[in-house]
């Protein structure tokens, strides 16, 4: 079970074996996290995915790039469920979770970052989001032995270190 740790940053800046990206299906960049990603990389992400993932990715899954320029050495992408456009099914959510630490074991990655996958532009209502993340990173069959959850605000850092206290 990986040791997850909250912290209150910049997922482009985490120095860890993998991040991972909250992608769209098209995995060609867009907003949030996913830009953030893809302009702190360059444009090798960009080209990464649009040779490994030609017709994009399926909703719960994952799959990895090159990090590009960012001090991480992968990009684990993930596509969360949009709950805005009704995709409410939570096992979705989870599995971007398990599917991710399934894929950093792939790769022999110990450390790895997450944002809240869904939490953002999708919509997905942070507290649940916050438990999906946790609940599902403690409860993994997998040889990452940390785990970052990464918040960008303050209002979700202390929502994150809450619920890891509650957890524990």
């Amino acid at each position: 079970m990986p040791t997850i740790t909250a912290v209150h940053g910049d997922i482009t800046q985490q120095q860890v074996d993998a991040i991972v990206n909250a992608a769209n299906n098209a995995m060609r960049g867009g907003g949030g996290v996913d830009g953030a990603i893809h302009r702190g990389g360059g444009r090798a992400i960009l080209r990464d995915c649009i040779e490994r993932f030609p017709d994009g990715l399926a909703t719960g899954d994952a799959g990895w790039t090159t990090a590009g320029d960012l001090p991480a050495r992968w990009v684990i992408h993930t596509v969360g469920p949009n709950y805005r456009a009704g995709q409410r099914d939570r096992t979705l959510l989870t599995s971007c979770y398990r599917r991710a630490l399934e894929v950093a074991d792939e790769l022999g990655a110990l450390t790895v970052a997450f944002p809240l996958i869904s939490a953002g532009i999708y919509g997905w209502p942070r507290q649940d989001a916050i438990v999906a993340a946790i609940e599902t990173i403690t409860g993994a069959a997998t040889r990452v032995v940390g785990a970052r959850i990464v918040a960008f605000d303050d209002a979700t850092y202390d929502q994150v270190c809450e619920q890891l206290s509650a957890h524990r």
